[in-house]
């Protein structure tokens, strides 16, 4: 059941309400509600953009993980700053989210990593992310080594492979209503660790 206008605002805790989105996003999107728009800036400052899956969230923050060594890897190590944009199209919702960034613990990303199916953690050993390509076969010839070393028992996780919390500051709701006479809620702070205010915004 969607959320009244009523119930929209009274939230007084973003994190608790994007858990309920999220619920609602996963029983009503027929493909990958965690999917999210990563956004960082390069050493210009010229922004990027792509698609993420986030992999967990609680009171500390919104993880993903990645090839440290790969585009956004670079650009994220730079700043240390990062935002993120969910959009439900099915709900017609949205989620906006903004803060410093931080390295989550080895012990988390190898638990994250031994969850991975062993494709997917050969492939991480294989492709040199965001880096030129000379052809295909290649990739190919990479991954069929790389399955030939670790062929019996476990796949360690490289080095270079791990993740990022995002600590937010601003996490911003939107709910489509008609006429584009939107409810939006922004819910801010001045650090990671501080309360929580919340502000009505004009669609």
């Amino acid at each position: 059941m969607k959320l009244t206008t009523d119930d929209f605002t009274e939230k007084s805790e973003p994190l608790a309400l994007f858990d309920e989105w999220l619920a609602e996003a996963a029983k009503a999107e027929p493909n990958d509600p965690n999917a999210v728009a990563l956004a960082t800036v390069d050493s210009d400052g010229l922004p990027d953009v792509r698609m993420v899956l986030l992999k967990g969230f609680d009171s500390q923050g919104f993880v993903f993980y990645t090839n440290f060594e790969s585009q956004k890897g670079q650009e994220i190590l730079g700043s240390m700053k990062a935002a993120m944009c969910f959009h439900w199209k099915s709900l017609r919702r949205q989620v906006r989210i903004r803060g410093p960034v931080e390295i989550v613990s080895k012990e988390e990303a190898d638990a994250y990593y031994a969850t991975r199916p062993r494709g997917s953690r050969i492939g991480a050993w294989a492709s040199k992310q965001s880096r030129p390509l000379e052809s295909r076969f290649a990739l190919e010839k990479a991954v069929a080594e790389y399955t030939a070393r670790y062929a019996i028992g476990e796949i360690p996780r490289p080095d270079y492979w791990s993740g990022f919390r995002i600590r937010p500051t601003s996490i911003e709701f939107w709910q489509d209503r008609p006429f584009r006479l939107h409810d939006r809620m922004v819910f801010s702070r001045d650090t990671p660790e501080g309360d929580w205010g919340k502000t009505r915004l004009y669609p």
